[in-house]
């Protein structure tokens, strides 16, 4: 199964353009499944070291509607809008609440693929900024990154939005970098069955 995660808290250019990702990888076969933190209560990691000791967050809160979903996944999508340069606090949140995972099971990640896709108001917003923070999870984590290759899509697959669905639905150039990243990470997952 592939897990698709949105860190946006609004439902506009991330959101769609994850939707449209998930329709590809499911049109080519794939089970899909997302997690959206838009409405979600998901506080911050507070490295309290709680999970090293007992093996699980001592923060009962809608990650506990994740930790699953992960469990199954083969492969992870992380969408985030670029935030300040960089990505989103959500999705941030997201990826440093999983330490609880690694301290229960340090290879939970290992070997999953990822991919990762920024939508940035500017066309050099931050895009590559923020997915070279989720890479660096992926890598943290022994999760394998998966980009889109030479020639288009170095890191993953980048978006600019203008500021608006519309703008990030025109973005042709967008498109083509998510095309060729979800065939390299299609490519990947095929090549592990």
């Amino acid at each position: 199964m592939i897990l698709g995660i949105c860190g946006s808290p609004r439902k506009k250019a991330t959101d769609y353009v994850l939707g449209e990702c998930l329709r590809m990888l499911e049109e080519s076969g794939f089970e899909i499944a997302r997690f959206d933190v838009r409405g979600k209560n998901i506080s911050p990691c507070q490295h309290c070291d709680y999970c090293l000791k007992n093996k699980k967050c001592r923060i009962e809160d809608d990650m506990y509607q994740l930790y699953p979903m992960l469990k199954e996944a083969d492969g992870l999508v992380i969408a985030t809008p670029v935030y300040n340069g960089g990505l989103s606090a959500q999705t941030k949140v997201v990826m440093d609440r999983c330490r609880a995972l690694v301290a229960a099971d340090f290879d939970f990640f290992r070997g999953t693929a990822g991919m990762a896709i920024a939508v940035g108001g500017d066309r050099m917003g931050g895009q590559e900024l923020a997915i070279q923070q989720i890479i660096t999870f992926y890598v943290l984590n022994g999760a394998v990154p998966i980009s889109g290759g030479s020639f288009g899509a170095n890191l993953g697959a980048t978006f600019w939005s203008k500021d608006t669905l519309e703008g990030v639905q025109e973005d042709e150039e967008g498109f083509r970098s998510l095309r060729m990243t979800v065939g390299q990470f299609a490519e990947c997952l095929e090549a592990e069955k």
